[in-house]
């Protein structure tokens, strides 16, 4: 780091997230081979995609890119994992609730930590996925057991004073100089690395029964980076490979299908978690060596941000996916190869084919921009006839954010048991405006930010063409989710 100069927040973003590379590169050498290989699709694509292949994100992006996942116990810990990742210029963007997204006991409400402006996700767009665990949850902890976890989270500190102070200094001051800069980056990674304290081994396993995330977060006096994900282009490419290398996959790539249309949303996918040696200490005040299983090397290929319709068309799909796949297992088990051909013939049956498609039909965000040459008279009206006679450009906006069901479905996949959960009892009743009690502010509404995205480019392109009326980018009144407007 340079000696002396002023570290605005994107540029301690950036550092964070080349230095979680390095150690988790360093704790878990499969993710080398996972960010290798990444690179190595990446560069084909751009190669044999050229500009195409950058409509949804410039080459140094794509590369730097990456998403961390991080696990909390309480809203205190919550609420100062917060203020560390707002010094870095990142916000808390959308409620994910877990608990009900996996048929595995996942007892997390989730939000993601992330740039909003489109300047600062252009100069690093690192995200962090943080989920905070619930023991007033009844589906999965008895009264009792709820009490001594409770109590147990509270004797620990994941955050030193030191951080916090140095994290609230960089809020107030818009950054750091370089010698804070550089003591606040070693104790945030520091932070986030994985503990050598021995694991009480009675404690980890009793939770472990109702959860294995339970007991990541809640058996432990630390917490760690739990998986890092670069992005990559081609994900299914991606899949392949690493199975000839050797590494053993998770059975399925979540969210979206492949399918003949634009890349919408999120697809994920996994390395299978590995067994790390831990140490335990047991009743007797023995030290023995084991393993656990708990961090996983993901990798993601992001795709166009899906407005409400779109997203609701997706869960509908995605639902139907589900439906005909259990009915096709009656005779005999459905593979994960057969669940994707049927996920993409819903796909291509019904989603619009085209970003133009998608666009008229309300289903994805786009950006407006009026071009150099525009065609000789007055522009039309409508938005729709703006782009197809060449005075406006549109293009994709990128979804910068998360699906609770892929992100259930990582952890899930990753899992040796199923955990408990009682159907009988209710559960605890959390939504966004809880969060924001507990983060002391609201987190964004990823609709919105993407929303006034397209608005504003809009406008910008009414003033550019000077239009005396707004340009609509409604879809027309006959069109509905699953057919060309």
């Amino acid at each position: 780091m340079p000696a002396s100069r002023w570290w605005e927040p994107w540029e301690l973003r950036a550092e964070f997230s080349r230095r979680l590379s390095e150690l988790y590169g360093r704790e878990v050498p499969a993710y080398a081979t996972l960010r290798a290989v990444s690179r190595e699709i990446n560069a084909e694509v751009l190669e044999s995609r050229g500009a195409d292949a950058r409509r949804l994100g410039a080459v140094g992006r794509v590369g730097a890119e990456r998403h961390g996942a991080v696990r909390v116990g309480t809203p205190r810990e919550m609420n100062q994992v917060g203020r560390l990742f707002a010094a870095m210029g990142m916000h808390p963007v959308g409620f994910y609730d877990l608990r009900d997204a996996a048929a595995s006991a996942v007892p997390v409400v989730s939000t993601a930590f992330r740039p909003v402006d489109p300047a600062e996700l252009a100069r690093n767009p690192l995200r962090m996925f943080t989920s905070l665990l619930v023991p007033g949850d009844r589906r999965f902890f008895t009264a009792e057991l709820r009490r001594r976890l409770e109590a147990f989270l509270a004797a620990r500190t994941l955050f030193p004073p030191r951080l916090l102070e140095l994290a609230d200094r960089a809020i107030a001051g818009n950054g750091l100089d370089a010698g804070d800069a550089e003591e606040f980056l070693t104790l945030a990674a520091d932070a986030l690395r994985l503990s050598r304290a021995p694991v009480d081994r009675a404690w980890y396993t009793e939770l472990e029964r109702v959860s294995a995330v339970a007991a990541d977060i809640g058996g432990v006096r630390a917490t760690h980076l739990n998986h890092l994900t670069p992005r990559v282009l081609d994900i299914d490419e991606l899949y392949r490979r690493m199975g000839e290398r050797g590494v053993e996959m998770i059975d399925a790539i979540q969210g979206p299908p492949r399918w003949a249309g634009p890349d919408l949303l999120l697809r994920q996918t996994s390395f299978r978690a590995l067994a790390e040696p831990r140490r335990f200490r047991h009743a007797d005040g023995t030290i023995t060596a084991g393993t656990l299983r708990v961090r996983f090397g993901e990798v993601e290929a992001r795709g166009i941000a899906a407005t409400p319709r779109g997203r609701e068309l997706y869960e509908r799909l995605s639902a139907d996916a589900d439906r005909l796949a259990a009915e096709a297992a009656r005779g005999s088990p459905v593979s994960a190869a057969h669940r994707a051909e049927i996920a993409a013939d819903l796909w291509n049956r019904h989603v619009p084919g085209s970003e133009s498609e998608l666009a008229r039909a309300d289903l994805a965000y786009f950006t407006y921009t009026a071009t150099d040459r525009r065609p000789a008279g007055p522009p039309p009206a409508r938005l729709r006839d703006l782009v197809e006679q060449g005075w406006v450009r549109q293009d994709p906006i990128v979804y910068e954010d998360f699906l609770p069901r892929s992100a259930a479905g990582i952890f899930q996949s990753n899992l040796d048991g199923a955990g408990s959960r009682d159907a009988d009892q209710s559960g605890a009743a959390l939504d966004a405006g809880w969060l924001a009690e507990v983060l002391d502010r609201a987190p964004h509404d990823p609709y919105a930010l993407y929303d006034d995205l397209r608005r504003t480019s809009l406008d910008r392109a009414a003033e550019q063409l000077d239009l005396a009326h707004h340009i609509d980018a409604s879809p027309s009144s006959d069109s509905s989710p699953g057919a060309p407007a």
